[in-house]
């Protein structure tokens, strides 16, 4: 969601749950785990009777944190999935390497971190993925370029299928707002602070209509904008160019695209996913904007679960 442009320590057993339920609080379906060296941290939705392959859930920004998408936890609960959530490098609880060049950031680095976490919870025989915003770039590139035989499916959500259809995007929904907010919008990671002041406005109407903010939404923004904040992944420009858009069609997992009605990710920029994938369905929620799994909780667990489930 902070992007900058707008113009065109367990060991696993068996199971990952296995695993986890014989750490965790029982009443609190969230476990945290971290390993040492260069450190990624790991967070666990147990579900009480796992019949469904585990979802790995990857966080937008770049630059932001799990901490936001924490609701599809509910998922291990009325959908019996076990959740994975986990801070990608350089972000919230993980490593922060913020002394590397910027062209250390790459998507490349961010999928090999991914397949590195699938092998670390030996469930790369049968997963499914789920990615937010950046996340859901991540997810597409994972399963075009990695092609892991285990992926059984697939989940897009509010996520464009190019940087340009991105910031065409944000350039059409900004046009109501006043020039100080266009301006900081437009002036991006550049100046983080005005950046930010007016992302907040924007975010109101297109980010999250949930007043006021729900605070693990507010705590993945402080990960970046706030007085400990670390902008190095935010300001890294490896996704400015980025699309996919002509390769879709390589995306063979049954995929599921979903969005809000006032999406910063409107329904053009997903299009040429739903356009391109072969086995691919579509769901949007009328009352959201860019994080439906805040604003239409429920019917979102309801939509994905759904899909996971049949």
């Amino acid at each position: 969601m902070p992007r900058t442009s707008i113009t065109a320590k367990p060991r696993v057993a068996r199971t990952v749950v296995q695993q986890a339920l014989a750490s965790h609080d029982a009443d609190d379906p969230l476990v945290d785990m971290e390993r040492h060296s260069r450190r990624t941290s790991k967070r666990l939705a147990i579900s009480s009777i796992p019949v469904h392959p585990p979802l790995v859930v990857l966080h937008g920004g770049p630059g932001l944190t799990h901490d936001y998408l924490i609701p599809i936890s509910d998922l291990a609960h009325t959908a019996n999935i076990p959740v994975i959530f986990y801070d990608q490098l350089g972000n919230g609880r993980s490593t922060h390497l913020d002394s590397k060049p910027v062209d250390f950031w790459s998507i490349e680095l961010f999928m090999e971190e991914l397949n590195n976490l699938v092998h670390h919870f030996s469930i790369q025989h049968s997963f499914s993925i789920l990615g937010h915003s950046w996340g859901g770039e991540l997810a597409a590139e994972f399963e075009v370029q990695k092609k892991p035989p285990g992926l059984k499916k697939l989940i897009i959500t509010d996520a464009p299928a190019s940087s340009e259809l991105w910031g065409e995007s944000l350039a059409q929904l900004v046009q109501p707002f006043p020039p100080d907010i266009q301006e900081g919008l437009a002036i991006g990671m550049a100046d983080p602070q005005r950046y930010w002041a007016a992302f907040q406005v924007f975010s109101a109407v297109h980010g999250c209509t949930v007043k006021p903010p729900p605070g693990p939404l507010n705590a993945s923004f402080l990960a970046i904008f706030g007085p400990d904040g670390d902008t190095t992944v935010a300001s890294a420009p490896f996704t400015d160019d980025w699309t996919i858009v002509d390769r879709v069609s390589q995306i063979s997992v049954p995929t599921l695209l979903l969005n809000g009605r006032e999406d910063m990710a409107q329904n053009f920029t997903m299009q040429p996913f739903a356009d391109g994938i072969p086995d691919v369905r579509q769901h949007q929620f009328m009352q959201s904007s860019h994080t439906p799994f805040w604003e239409e909780r429920a019917s979102y667990m309801q939509v994905v679960g759904d899909f996971l489930n049949n």
